[in-house]
């Protein structure tokens, strides 16, 4: 069953959510995927580009959320899933309404569980963090950059990224970390968060587009959509990684601190065996 709706629209959202219970009973999983971006500095952005891209990336999952809501709370039972992106932790130039968007559905997703944890309820929530997806996005997003668009490598194919989340919507993480580098973008931004803008700063732009000069005056998709179908992938096929890993980030941090943990200690260890060589010995 499909529903053609525009995300933006809550009482569109509601309706179709409405609409699929009244065929199938009840919604065991939803998934809050939409997005609209815009490539742009800020000071090239319009307040009105800044709303639509609100209204698609972040209120978009939020009016999905609700009308899964709905129904879930209900039946106490459930699974929500929303889809981010490790720009919802560490932002980078030139898509500023993007990163804000993903960023402000972590904020809404902690509230909530924290509600749900509060209200006893066995409705799940996951938000899966993505790495960069060959995906049609950096042909359809409004841009005012001179080139070609690009996601930051490496890439990964759709297909990679979907085994996680059809993963992810039977275990329900809390969060799900896919990709090598977003755990090094995420953990990178907690330890040297400063560093991490000068580098930005000196590479975020080239990053993000290819040497090819943008198509001039080509369609976007920031109001309504392309008319036009490429499929799930973009034109990095070529680069496109067909497998990814993914972990849980409790698991993650509990590595990371235990590796730490063993350096600390052979660093100990290594330090008593110096000091104890560099005593004078009695005869």
């Amino acid at each position: 069953m499909a529903h053609q709706v525009d995300v933006a629209d809550a009482d569109a959202v509601m309706r179709a959510a409405d609409e699929t219970v009244a065929q199938f009973g009840a919604i065991d999983v939803w998934i809050n995927v939409a997005m609209v971006t815009i490539y742009a500095p800020v000071q090239r952005t319009g307040p009105d580009e800044y709303k639509r891209v609100t209204d698609v990336t972040y209120l978009g999952q939020v009016y999905g959320t609700l009308a899964a809501l709905k129904h879930m709370t209900p039946r106490d039972a459930g699974n929500i899933i929303c889809i981010g992106s490790a720009l919802a932790y560490r932002s980078i130039p030139l898509q500023s309404a993007y990163c804000a968007g993903k960023a402000a559905v972590r904020g809404f997703l902690d509230s909530l569980r924290s509600e749900l944890l509060h209200d006893g309820s066995r409705v799940r929530l996951t938000m899966v963090q993505l790495p960069a997806v060959n995906t049609p996005q950096f042909d359809w997003a409004r841009s005012r950059m001179p080139r070609k668009l690009e996601p930051v490598p490496p890439i990964y194919q759709p297909e990679a990224i979907a085994r996680h989340v059809y993963r992810a919507a039977h275990n329900a993480p809390r969060e799900l970390w896919i990709g090598v580098p977003t755990w090094k973008a995420i953990l990178g931004n907690m330890i040297m968060p400063g560093w991490i803008d000068g580098y930005l700063a000196r590479n975020g732009y080239s990053g993000e587009m290819t040497s090819q000069a943008a198509i001039v005056n080509r369609p976007d998709n920031l109001y309504d959509p392309v008319d036009k179908d490429p499929g799930a992938h973009g034109r990095f096929d070529d680069q496109a990684i067909s497998t990814v890993p993914a972990a849980d980030p409790r698991w993650l941090k509990l590595g990371i601190a235990a590796a730490l943990g063993a350096a600390l200690i052979g660093a100990m260890a290594a330090a008593r065996s110096i000091d104890a060589s560099r005593r004078p010995r009695r005869r």
